[in-house]
């Protein structure tokens, strides 16, 4: 079992749905990755290196909306910037997206 938070930790998270706009190859990446460009709305574009090569394709992903944290800092992965943490569920060595059941707004807020 994992670390108990309180309420008060788990409000500093700040997760948001957005729409896949772009999806590159991430060839530098130590493991399979794709490079995400995603549209938050207001929040504006971010971008984030996901391992989901395994479940998905570029075209799959295309226009997809998923659920991420938006409010970590900035991480470098190879000679890439990640601005986001794309989520989902890990099964075996798969990652399976989380997304809204239905299309929302860019930039809605995840509670």
């Amino acid at each position: 079992m994992s670390q108990a938070i309180t309420f008060e930790d788990f409000t500093k998270v700040d997760l948001r749905v957005g729409t896949i706009i772009e999806v590159n190859d991430f060839p530098e990446a130590r493991n399979p990755a794709y490079r995400l460009t995603i549209d938050f709305g207001e929040l504006g574009i971010k971008k984030s290196s996901a391992q989901i090569t395994t479940l998905y394709t570029k075209k799959d992903l295309l226009n997809r909306q998923i659920v991420a944290v938006v409010n970590f800092p900035a991480k470098q992965i190879a000679n890439f910037i990640s601005e986001c943490l794309v989520l989902g569920a890990v099964n075996g060595k798969d990652v399976i997206l989380l997304n809204p059941e239905n299309k929302v707004k860019n930039g809605s807020t995840v509670s």
